[in-house]
């Protein structure tokens, strides 16, 4: 039996690699062909919580230039986006497309007005290519309804200083105990904080992103702890144990100085700028956090002195190796109710597909949801990740109470609020 599960997870390691390599044949049969009138005179708005869009603004431009000229587009940053989206789709000005989030929006009462103004973008005759898209990341209701596609990818991980690795004669971890021990020389070696992160508040700190990956992985072949877990259910508080013992295991062997860490004031500008002090071999961070480090390396006078070659790593939280926790970043939905919904639904058909969607990512710097994803060269050891350690919470139904609750207690823990019995008989009320 060990022979065969062996067997049978490379086989299918193998076949998602061969799915990753281009194939023109594959690319000859997604061009793109207009199905209405390319005279067609209309406005197609986009709204969202970005502030800036230059990789949509470019499929504007493309769509505009090569098939339908006469077709305007808008891009509008919402103020309080989540808090005034159902309101805005009832106006007379309602958008077209619109950002969407499974990971919070399905299933909750407060987005109960937003769910029926989607649209099922996987009915047939819109033809829309979801295929194209990484399976793990199409989430359907009940109903077999595809209301959000995904646009981009996030996972959670580290920014790894190669060359810091390179000097001290320090392998790249690729398991916990090779973590630990590479933590360890660094400390020899006068590292402060061989880890780092953005440590302030509880909002996307540096614990949660240790430990939620191995907690999903704990989850994620176990139904009734999956029900437990969503339901709140105070006993399900021991399958965070082990995610909460490597973070505490990781501050108290001095790894992760916490101290030095809050010295971080936010987790996305100062975190990149931290890291490009060029003294950290280790920054966590969610996969967002990459795609803003190529325009802030002229920013960062240390690192214009001293460059140095950087990578986004998955972590390596079990002797087996790391896990890939593959989410949507952001989604988009097509107001069933819109105008012109014709012509949003042909540019929705565009946009879905594997080089419109690789080419909004390289724009950006995010992670590409397609299957022949192109990582660029920041996120390429993700793709190193077989298929049984790769996990999509969305697809699973990891709800965001049971989210909230690990970054709580992660949270807590890594700052010495509480104790991992503590925080396990707490789940529930964090």
């Amino acid at each position: 039996m060990k022979k065969f599960l062996l067997i049978a997870a490379g086989v299918i390691s193998l076949s998602l690699l061969a799915s990753c390599r281009p194939n023109k044949q594959d690319s000859a049969a997604e061009e793109f062909k207009p199905s209405l009138d390319t005279s067609t005179k209309c406005s197609i708005k986009v709204v969202g919580d970005y502030k800036n869009f230059e990789a949509l603004e470019a499929e504007f431009d493309r769509f505009s230039k090569n098939y339908y000229p006469n077709v305007e587009f808008i891009y509008e940053k919402i103020d309080g986006y989540t808090d005034t989206l159902a309101t805005i789709l009832e106006r007379d000005d309602a958008p077209n497309i619109f950002f969407s989030y499974a990971a919070w929006m399905a299933g909750d009462e407060k987005y109960k007005d937003i769910i029926p103004h989607m649209e099922d973008l996987s009915e047939a005759n819109l033809k829309i290519n979801l295929d194209c898209i990484r399976p793990g990341l199409v989430n359907r209701n009940a109903s077999d309804q595809v209301l959000m596609v995904p646009i981009y990818s996030r996972s959670y991980g580290a920014l790894i200083n190669k060359n810091l690795f390179e000097k001290e004669n320090i392998k790249i971890p690729t398991t916990w105990d090779e973590l630990t021990s590479a933590c360890a020389s660094f400390k020899e070696k006068g590292y402060k904080s061989p880890i780092m992160g953005f440590s302030l508040n509880s909002s996307n700190n540096l614990m949660n992103t240790l430990a939620y990956p191995s907690f999903v992985a704990s989850l994620a072949n176990n139904t009734e702890a999956l029900q437990k877990a969503n339901s709140l259910d105070p006993s399900a508080g021991e399958y965070m144990r082990d995610s909460l013992t490597k973070v505490k295991q990781l501050v108290d062997s001095g790894a992760v100085n916490v101290e030095e860490c809050n010295k971080i004031e936010d987790n996305y500008d100062k975190v990149i700028m931290r890291f490009f002090e060029g003294d950290v071999p280790m920054m966590m961070c969610d996969a967002d956090t990459p795609s803003g480090t190529k325009k802030r390396e002229t920013q960062s006078e240390a690192f214009v002195a001293n460059p140095f070659s950087y990578s986004f790593y998955p972590i390596p939280l079990s002797e087996q190796g790391a896990y890939f926790i593959d989410s949507p970043s952001i989604q988009f939905s097509v107001n069933r109710d819109c105008k012109n919904l014709d012509m949003t639904n042909e540019f929705m058909r565009f946009l879905v597909s594997k080089d419109e969607l690789n080419n909004m990512a390289a724009i950006k710097g995010l992670m590409a949801t397609t299957k022949e994803v192109s990582f660029e060269s920041v996120y390429a050891p993700f793709a190193q990740v077989p298929a049984n350690r790769t996990f999509s919470p969305e697809i699973l139904g990891v709800k965001d109470p049971l989210v909230k609750q690990l970054r709580n207690a992660s949270y807590k823990v890594g700052k010495g609020e509480l104790t991992v019995d503590e925080a396990v008989a707490q789940f529930g009320s964090l």
